[in-house]
């Protein structure tokens, strides 16, 4: 249980109305950007589990 309370460095890149929405969101949350991300991604990876998470659709994906 150790092994899950260690955290990784990943470097990002985000466009910069995506990082103006997310820090928007952040804010609204009370949360820091990088607590907004870990927290959005940790949501997309419980729904993805669940089978509730759509594949993306390859013509949007850049």
């Amino acid at each position: 249980m150790e092994k899950e309370k260690e955290k990784k460095q990943v470097p990002l890149r985000l466009s910069s109305s995506l990082y103006a929405e997310i820090a928007a969101w952040a804010e609204d949350d009370f949360r820091s950007i990088n607590g907004q991300i870990e927290y959005l991604l940790t949501q997309c990876v419980k729904e993805r589990k669940k089978g509730k998470f759509a594949e993306p659709d390859q013509s949007t994906e850049q």
